[in-house]
């Protein structure tokens, strides 16, 4: 048997066995990718919110329509999610650790799924945040409603009275009518109209809870302007219809507002969800880019280099 001579002997590296009975999921590279995503959409939300640029205060002229409000605060929020989670995911799939038994294609999944955990958690960490932050609100909040209720209550004590929301039209029914020029005065109202304003106020708020003024009201409520007010009883029914037309458009008006509320906090909604969405996607694409970076051993020399 002959022996190989010394140029034959070919000397194999030795290669360090990795051990990969550990877990799939590298949470210290997850936990980075949270970080970095969590840091960077609050230093892009701080920036918006000083510009204006917010889902609950977005500042614009009265004469926008609130529903392009919402979009525009929805792309804005879409942009800030987007640009973080993406930043965060590439630098996850950047550092995770790769596991030897995995093929290209499964690593590329693994990469996702990090992904995909560092957008799960910096929303669960945004939820939590956003939550501590509307309890100190409503803490806030419920302080100052405390003491306006207190002073409210304390006003109301002085004056022997309440606020009623029909007060403001009840005293309009019974404002005197100005004489027209050349005519007579009208006769002097009588010196105690309580009762009169009182009942007139019922008779508005049950109105505006039925939504129309039956005509036995309205024929009671001329009466009692014109006996109460001194002016004619064709004059009194025309206070009278003057006032419905104005509670009639006041309702209207807030009815309108609440339709418009109520559209722009659906509109709202459905954008923040369907960012969440973009995001999630963008977050699984990131991180897959950063681990195919990772082992393409992918450089930047004119960004990242050593100064």
């Amino acid at each position: 048997m002959t022996m190989p001579s010394q140029a034959e002997v070919v000397v194999a590296p030795v290669m360090t066995a990795v051990d990969d009975r550990g877990s799939y999921v590298d949470w210290p590279a997850v936990i980075a990718g949270i970080v970095i995503a969590s840091a960077i959409s609050i230093v892009l939300l701080g920036f918006g919110s000083a510009l204006g640029l917010s889902m609950v205060d977005f500042r614009a002229g009265n004469d926008v329509n609130p529903v392009w409000i919402a979009i525009a605060a929805g792309t804005w929020l879409l942009w800030v999610q987007v640009s973080s989670f993406m930043a965060g995911a590439y630098a996850t799939g950047r550092l995770r650790k790769r596991h030897n038994d995995a093929t290209e294609d499964e690593a590329d999944i693994r990469d996702g799924a990090h992904g995909l955990l560092v957008w799960g958690g910096a929303l669960v960490v945004g939820a939590i945040i956003a939550a501590g932050g509307i309890s100190a609100a409503a803490n806030a909040v419920g302080s100052a409603a405390a003491t306006v209720t207190n002073a409210a209550a304390t006003v109301a004590d002085d004056a022997g009275s309440t606020v009623d929301p029909t007060a403001y039209y009840a005293d309009w029914l019974f404002r005197p009518a100005a004489p027209a020029e050349g005519a007579a005065p009208p006769a002097p109202p009588v010196a105690d109209t309580t009762t009169a304003r009182a009942e007139a106020g019922r008779i508005l708020a049950q109105s505006a809870i039925s939504g129309t003024l039956s005509d036995a009201d309205r024929a009671h409520l001329g009466q009692l302007v014109a006996v109460n007010s001194g002016m004619p009883a064709d004059q009194a029914t025309a206070r009278v219809d003057e006032v419905m037309t104005a509670v009639d458009q006041a309702k209207a008006q807030a009815s309108a507002a609440a339709e418009t509320a109520r559209k722009t906090a659906v509109l709202v909604a459905f954008l923040t969800a369907a960012s969440f969405l973009v995001s999630a996607v963008a977050a699984f694409w990131a991180a897959q880019k950063g681990g195919d970076h990772r082992d393409k051993a992918t450089v930047f020399p004119g960004l990242f280099r050593r100064f």
